[in-house]
């Protein structure tokens, strides 16, 4: 019975006051987002390994400044719940107030232009060509050429649009296509129809 007591008062116990508890979450959360945004829209893709393990060793970081000396689950819960609310109540305020989100969230970038790689651009985000290949294989397209625009949106995902093809392009397939048809027919004309079988 005592045993199952200390259990109970361990998970449950909080080591810290709950106020501190939910200081501490708002100051993480209010450091996370400056430092994500500071550290620009490729943390936000995790376009490669190294950027992965930021991001994992980095909520492993500020685990304990969340949690402090108290591992009770009450604690994570007090922690957790505080996250989820803080971040309601941000995107709440921000979905209100365009200009404080747009600084926030920053501006979209054009990394392909007119089919035409902006490398300057690529330089500014540190994404290499072959990572921006990557993204484009996993939309569909067979390689950069195949695309006409693309763009880093403020949440870190890559926006790709198809190349249309050119006037002179288009009017060279619906030649193309025309020509089959008329040699179709002209199949259909020089071809002798078949003898009908004696009864």
């Amino acid at each position: 019975m005592l045993l199952a007591d200390s259990m109970w008062h361990d998970m449950f116990y909080l080591a810290l006051p709950v106020a501190e508890k939910i200081l501490r979450s708002i100051v993480v959360y209010v450091f996370l987002i400056l430092g994500v945004r500071l550290a620009g829209k490729r943390q936000l893709a995790q376009l490669n390994a190294f950027d992965l393990v930021v991001l994992l060793t980095l909520s492993n970081t500020v685990q304990n400044a969340i949690i402090g000396d108290d591992n009770s689950v009450t604690g994570g819960l007090v922690g957790a719940a505080t996250l989820l609310l803080v971040n309601y109540v941000v995107v709440w305020y921000l979905y209100g107030h365009q200009k404080l989100d747009h600084l926030i969230e920053g501006d979209a970038d054009v990394l392909i232009s007119g089919g035409k790689i902006r490398r300057d651009r690529l330089r500014k985000e540190l994404i290499t060509e072959s990572e921006l290949e990557a993204a484009a294989r996993r939309q569909g397209f067979g390689s950069l050429q195949d695309v006409d625009q693309a763009i880093l949106e403020p949440g870190g995902t890559i926006s790709l649009v198809a190349r249309k093809p050119a006037p002179d392009e288009m009017r060279h397939g619906e030649i193309v296509m025309r020509l089959e048809e008329v040699l179709n027919e002209v199949r259909k004309l020089t071809t002798p129809p078949p003898k009908s079988q004696p009864a």
